[in-house]
């Protein structure tokens, strides 16, 4: 056990209780469940506020009380600290933004005011808002919250003592400063280090062979404009035939859809205006009462220095992106060339070109990875079928040309008035249709084309062994659903021939329906079985489809009611 463990939430585990029920799918991105840091971070202002009622009780002659009013001050603080505590401890997830910090230098401004003022000892807990804000929220966070600390302690010491030990208040108020923006800084670098880990497991688990590469991308390029806070992201690179392509993806608030566009070379050489590896930070116009802000510069590869750039390079480049700021990396493709922007209008920097150089060095080989083995599988498939469709053609439909001939041969010996003409002649017919089905089959499964897809097929017939089989009629309606590669296919084959497997064993209902749709760029799968009594079943997760569904980037949702049970399944597409 660590000291931080020992020490510090020991103490708190009788808060904790509810804690040892939390649901798996509450656990966070952290390994954490999400409302741990507020127990804590609330246990902490307890802990505070209690202690801070102990040094009045315990030594009161140390401590210079405006008036027996300051008492309700720091009585109402322990009061104030136990409610959030309490409704923390209540309700999972409780909301416990900026605001509540901000209500923390308040309430210490006013025990500066009823004790010493700047000879206080409560000077200190000031530190205790700012660090919780600059660890949880970042840099920008903890330095409005540093300075707004250091003005409410000066306007609350002016207020009550005026400019007596005016040395020691300016000495407190820079210490305050001074050690608020260090404490904000190490915060900031935490919650991005933080936030950067996470952006790199997300892209690692986003490389799966099940997705295919259109979609790995797009959802890279996501992820990126999410962390990035970006307004576009835009990835120029050039596919197996060298053509060049052009993905975008938007912010979500603009409502537009991610475009894949085919563009000639022509049009390509103004986004390629930079160096083939180097990595690209443009912001645009230099602020002049910032020094050393450069508006463009570039990092090469294996270099560690940055160096300024022409902005007229980059100039062009920000009008075709419509943008003032962006950064942009060289993509490491073993075959061919690319780039990758993100535009912003927040105002980037050089740590964020370099990471994104970073994401593109660890995603893309893996991404290029993917596509081989996605070709290798689809020519392992189409040799396959050829194989298929010959032993189909030689040991099915030649015996059925030789029955023909068979069938033909008596049928010229009978002659024109045997009685059994007739029914050789519908023999003869019923022959060739058979082998006209058989090899229109064969010449679809030689070339892959089939009149739906094989996951439909693959379900119907399953369907139909479940129906045969256990007398349980299940309905499939697949009219709206989208194409999905064959690796995501038998995934999903899986979900739901286990879905129906749970009717079948765990249920007394004799009909179920599947219901496979587009919901908005997802693939909807509902999995719905009437309820065997009229009541509210109790709840379940089902593991295995929860662990299928995890492992594609998938949701799982169980809804029972008194009338059926349904499984929501949301995966990306």
């Amino acid at each position: 056990m660590s000291w931080y463990q020992s020490t510090v939430l020991s103490p708190l585990r009788w808060l904790d209780l509810g804690r040892q029920d939390a649901p798996a799918a509450s656990i966070d991105r952290r390994g954490a469940i999400p409302g741990a840091e507020a127990w804590m971070v609330f246990g902490m202002r307890l802990l505070l506020a209690v202690s801070a009622l102990l040094t009045l009780y315990i030594g009161p002659d140390g401590v210079v009380l405006a008036g027996r009013w300051a008492w309700m001050i720091f009585t109402a603080y322990a009061l104030h600290s136990l409610v959030l505590l309490c409704v923390a401890r209540s309700r999972a997830g409780f909301w416990h933004g900026p605001v509540i910090y901000w209500l923390d230098i308040g309430w210490y401004g006013l025990m500066l005011c009823a004790t010493d003022g700047v000879r206080s000892p409560f000077f200190s807990f000031f530190f205790f808002a700012i660090l919780a804000t600059s660890f949880r929220r970042g840099f920008d966070a903890g330095a409005r919250l540093t300075l707004g600390s250091a003005l409410v302690a000066t306007g609350a010491v002016l207020a009550a003592h005026g400019l007596v030990n005016i040395q020691l208040l300016l000495l407190r108020a820079t210490f305050v400063l001074a050690l608020g923006y260090m404490i904000a800084f190490w915060g900031g670098l935490a919650v991005d280090q933080r936030r950067r880990l996470a952006l790199l497991r997300d892209v690692s688990r986003l490389s799966n062979p099940r997705f295919g590469v259109q979609h790995t991308l797009d959802s890279l390029m996501a992820k990126i404009l999410r962390f990035y806070r970006g307004t576009t992201c835009v990835l120029l690179m050039q596919d197996n035939s060298g053509r060049w392509m052009l993905n975008t993806v938007h912010h979500p608030s603009t409502g537009r859809a991610i475009s894949h566009n085919s563009i000639s070379d022509a049009a390509v050489l103004p986004l390629l205006n930079l160096g083939e590896t180097a990595t690209v930070l443009y912001r645009g116009t230099a602020r002049p009462l910032v020094p050393y802000d450069i508006p463009a510069a570039q990092l090469a590869t294996g270099e560690q220095d940055w160096t300024e750039i022409d902005p007229a390079a980059c100039e062009g480049i920000a009008d075709l992106l419509d943008t003032s700021s962006f950064i942009s990396a060289a993509l490491p493709l073993r075959k061919g060339a690319g780039r990758i922007f993100v535009t912003s209008a927040e105002r980037l920097r050089r740590g964020d070109a370099t990471f994104l150089n970073h994401i593109v060095q660890q995603a893309f080989p893996v991404i290029e990875t993917i596509d081989l083995l996605d070709r290798l599988a689809s020519d392992a498939a189409f040799r396959e079928r050829q194989k298929i469709a010959r032993d189909l053609h030689d040991s099915t439909i030649q015996p059925y040309i030789g029955l023909r001939h068979a069938v033909a041969a008596i049928r010229n010996q009978a002659g024109d008035d045997n009685p059994v003409a007739p029914d050789l002649d519908r023999l003869t017919e019923m022959c060739t249709e058979v082998i006209g089905d058989m090899r229109q089959f064969a010449q679809r499964f030689r070339s892959g084309r089939q009149e739906e897809p094989e996951l439909l097929f693959a379900l119907r017939r399953q369907i139909a062994q479940v129906r045969s089989f256990y007398d349980i009629d299940v309905t499939l309606d697949a009219q709206d659903a989208p194409v999905i590669n064959d690796r995501m296919a038998a995934e999903v084959f899986q979900i739901v021939t286990e879905g129906i497997s749970n009717i079948r064993k765990h249920t007394r209902v004799r009909s179920a329906t599947v219901r496979l749709a587009d919901d908005n760029g997802q693939l909807a799968i509902d999995i719905v079985n009437p309820a065997g009594e009229r009541a509210v079943p109790a709840p379940f997760m089902p593991v295995s489809i929860a662990e299928r569904v995890l492992s594609l980037g998938g949701t799982l949702s169980v809804e029972p009611t008194a009338w059926q049970t349904q499984l929501r399944i949301r995966i990306p597409t």
